[in-house]
Order: C-alpha cells, then sequence, then structure tokens
C-alpha cells in the first residue's frame, strides 16, 4: 500500500473511531510503528490529528474547519476549481479532490462506491464524464498542483494538439488509472506522498 492511500485510510479511521492506538494502526497496516509514525507526521502537522501518549486522537476542531472548507478529499490541498475531479458516490454523497491526479487515485480506492466521476475539459471548462475522458500526462506546462500532473480533455484531437505545443502523452481512462497508481507506487514524488 502506498503511503499516500495509508494516510488517507488512517484519516478515515480517525474520522470514525476519534481515538485510536499507533500498535493498532501499526496491526491494521501490516507495518511498523515507526511506518505509522511517519505517515502521521504531516496530519499531525497540518492539525488534523493530535498526538497522545501511545496514539492519535482527531482535532475535531480543525476537522469540523476542513469539512467547511473545499479541500481535496485525497491530499487536502485547496481545490482550484479549473482542475477539480468529482466522485458520485452509490450514497448520492460527492468528494472532489483537486486535480485529476488525486481523482483517478481516490476513485480507483473507492471501486465500485462509484456510481460517476466528472471533471472539467482543460480547455473548453465545460464539465465531462471522466470514464470517456483523455488525459494527458508529462507536460511542460505546470500548474502547481499535483505531480504528475493530469489534465482532461473531452476530445482527443483537442489533447493531442495541446501535446504538440506543450508536449506530454495521452491516455485513456482505464490507462491513465493504471499510469498514475504505477508511478505513484514506484515511488514517483509527488504532493500525495
Amino acid at each position: 500500500m502506498l503511503p499516500a492511500e495509508r494516510k488517507h485510510q488512517i484519516m478515515e479511521l480517525i474520522r470514525k473511531k476519534k481515538t485510536l492506538k499507533i500498535s493498532d494502526l501499526s496491526e491494521i497496516f501490516e507495518v511498523s510503528e515507526m511506518t505509522i509514525h511517519r505517515d502521521i507526521k504531516p496530519l499531525i502537522e497540518e492539525g488534523m490529528i493530535i498526538k497522545t501518549f501511545g496514539g492519535i486522537s482527531l482535532n475535531q476542531e480543525k476537522h469540523e474547519e476542513v469539512k467547511n472548507t473545499q479541500d481535496c478529499i485525497y491530499c487536502y490541498r485547496p481545490i482550484n476549481q479549473r482542475l477539480a475531479y468529482r466522485l458520485i458516490l452509490q450514497d448520492q454523497s460527492i468528494e472532489t479532490t483537486c486535480c485529476a491526479h488525486c481523482g483517478l487515485l481516490r476513485h480507483q480506492q473507492l471501486g465500485d462506491k462509484v456510481l460517476q466521476a466528472i471533471c472539467p475539459d482543460f480547455l473548453l471548462q465545460t464539465t465531462i464524464s471522466a470514464a470517456s475522458s483523455w488525459f494527458l500526462m508529462d507536460t511542460s506546462l505546470i500548474l502547481g498542483c499535483c505531480q504528475p500532473q493530469v489534465l482532461s480533455f473531452q476530445n482527443k484531437e483537442h489533447a493531442e494538439k495541446f501535446a504538440s505545443g506543450f508536449g506530454g502523452k495521452i491516455y485513456s481512462y482505464s490507462d491513465a488509472t493504471e499510469e498514475i497508481f504505477n508511478r505513484m507506487q514506484g515511488g514517483h514524488k509527488g504532493c500525495c506522498d
């Protein structure tokens, strides 16, 4: 399991249980307590959780603050609506990520719980179905979001024309999901590490 995925699952667990022991997390994720300490360090620094003797607790005040703002459900960065990726779940709730990078990772994580995923066409700024989109990675245009950066396009032709000017490689939805997962698993450094 990737550190980013473990971090996300730790946040989900702490939201449900409010307090957890480090030793319990170590057993749940089958990693050392030292690995858990590394995973929770950024969450403590962000104020999402509070370190307690032998465990962690949810910082309820910070949790309410984040819940009421528009932060990425996956990496907790502020959401830029120009890049936002939305997941509509079976319970009719909507999760929003800051970009297609986090959206593809979260979509894969949730699996069958997702009814539909939508994202903006990068050029036209229209809402499109993620499953029928084309995704461009490794462009020279850096937008300051998660790396590797992933831009979505409704038309493959538009993605190709954009790539001819800014470089990059074009992927279908399923290929983009596999590529981003493999890169993150392979130790690619990005905002989600």
